[in-house]
């Protein structure tokens, strides 16, 4: 149980901090005290890797070193849940983070609080299972280059004009593609047929089925493709445990600047959105 000062500001005692540290730092310290309620409640440990979608937060080859601090205080064989909140990012960055994660933790499992989009989805694939409410949306997995979808650089019509972007369309493709099979076939549909998977990754990865990058994939969608889900239903008091988290992490980094945030019950780290560059 957390101590006493760990109760503030629900008990009657002081933190143990100083206060002018404890207000400055009151949102984290908050955002903390709700991780260790999740945690007791569910026997799991809990961590965070918030992105601010509104600052258009992408994962990126920096996550890994904070990652690698924020699981250094929990065991491998400690059953660890993760929330995720992001619209996405390099699939060489997402690669490099699931195999950190593997590397540190046995038993994985991911909540999507509101939404784990694009690369999101495929981080969400290397777990045992998905935590999913009401909001939560999952999505394709189809990568883009240049800003232009794979399914589009992959035609005949782009390798005849301009075969050096088609080919990084279907390298790119293939990537996403074979990560997401291997996680599947390791994970979630361990011992089913290896076609049934390849069929929905191709689901997922064109937009043979799927027509806009951003459809949404809510628990009922995610369950009917065969993904390991634990829907926690408005009014669960889980849910709403994690709902509130979402809620703070959204309203401090939309006040405090922040694209990105790792935490758990002791370690914090916030990384700023990045300065806007002067005008010309």
């Amino acid at each position: 149980m957390p101590s006493p000062s760990e109760r503030f500001p629900r008990g009657t005692d002081l933190p143990s901090q100083s206060p002018q540290f404890w207000v400055a730092q009151k949102d984290r310290y908050l955002r903390q005290l709700l991780i260790r309620d999740v945690e007791i409640a569910t026997g799991r440990r809990l961590i965070v890797y918030f992105g601010n979608r509104f600052a258009n937060a992408q994962i990126d080859h920096g996550d890994c070193a904070y990652m690698n601090e924020l699981l250094s205080d929990i065991g491998k064989t400690e059953p660890t849940d993760l929330v995720v909140e992001t619209n996405g990012g390099l699939t060489d960055a997402v690669e490099g983070l699931i195999t950190l994660i593997q590397n540190r933790v046995d038993d994985l499992r991911v909540a999507v609080t509101n939404a784990a989009k694009s690369n999101g989805t495929v981080l969400a694939l290397a777990a045992r299972s998905i935590v999913m409410g009401a909001p939560s949306e999952l999505g394709p997995i189809e990568p883009y280059v240049g800003g232009i979808p794979c399914s589009i650089l992959t035609e005949p019509r782009i390798e005849k004009d301009n075969f050096v972007l088609h080919k990084s369309g279907h390298f790119a493709l293939q990537q996403t593609k074979s990560l997401a099979k291997r996680l599947l076939m390791e994970g979630m549909f361990k011992g089913k047929a290896e076609a049934d998977v390849d069929a929905l990754v191709q689901k997922l990865a064109s937009r043979d089925y799927y027509y806009s990058h951003g459809s949404v994939l809510d628990h009922r969608e995610a369950e009917a493709l065969g993904l390991a889900v634990t829907y926690l239903p408005p009014g669960d008091r889980q849910w709403e445990q994690l709902w509130l988290l979402h809620c703070m992490y959204e309203a401090d980094c939309k006040k405090n600047g922040l694209l990105k945030v790792f935490e758990g019950r002791k370690l914090s780290t916030a990384v700023a959105v990045p300065p806007a560059s002067p005008k010309p």
